[in-house]
């Protein structure tokens, strides 16, 4: 069931003028119904799969995507907000070999992988900004997502390694 589903058919309403927007480097236009969230246009839409959708009320950090290099969580976005905006998702990340995901693979920071992609893209948003990040500045920015199999210590270690490396980009 997509999001859009869940809320009252009374909403409908016509499609949003043409959006413009880059999405992991890539130009995109598209015309979209003014409900519709950013996580259905990415996954149901433009299908890219990467991005997770678990508690739908952008709290637990599955869904996040960076719009203009900051994260957001893409479930309580809607779509029409990123016109003439950049989006990067976990797909633009893993195709530039960001380091943070050769750090994850290299330490098992996953189990089943559910939260993977919005750790990876929350950390590279933190290492963005603060190329190195002192341990607890890591554990203070991943607390904004939700992880039920690892404990994050796996996670935390990856976010360090990749900063050891250099991870700016």
């Amino acid at each position: 069931m997509a999001v859009s589903d869940l809320i009252d058919d009374r909403l409908d309403g016509d499609e949003t003028p043409a959006l413009r927007f880059v999405l992991n480097g890539v130009e995109h236009t598209e015309t979209v119904p003014a409900r519709m969230s950013l996580w259905e246009l990415l996954h149901d839409r433009l299908t890219l799969q990467g991005t997770k959708l678990a508690c739908s009320r952008g709290v637990c950090g599955s869904c996040s995507v960076l719009i203009d290099g900051v994260p957001q969580a893409s479930c309580s976005t809607f779509a029409f907000s990123i016109d003439g905006r950049h989006v990067d998702t976990i797909e633009g990340i893993a195709a530039a070999a960001h380091p943070l995901c050769e750090a994850f693979a290299a330490r098992s920071a996953f189990q089943c992988g559910y939260c993977t992609s919005g750790m990876i893209v929350i950390a590279k948003a933190l290492l963005d900004r603060e190329p190195h990040p002192t341990r607890q500045t890591v554990i203070e920015w991943l607390s904004s997502n939700v992880c039920r199999c690892t404990g994050y210590a796996m996670i935390i270690e990856a976010v360090l390694a990749a900063a050891e490396r250099g991870a700016d980009g």
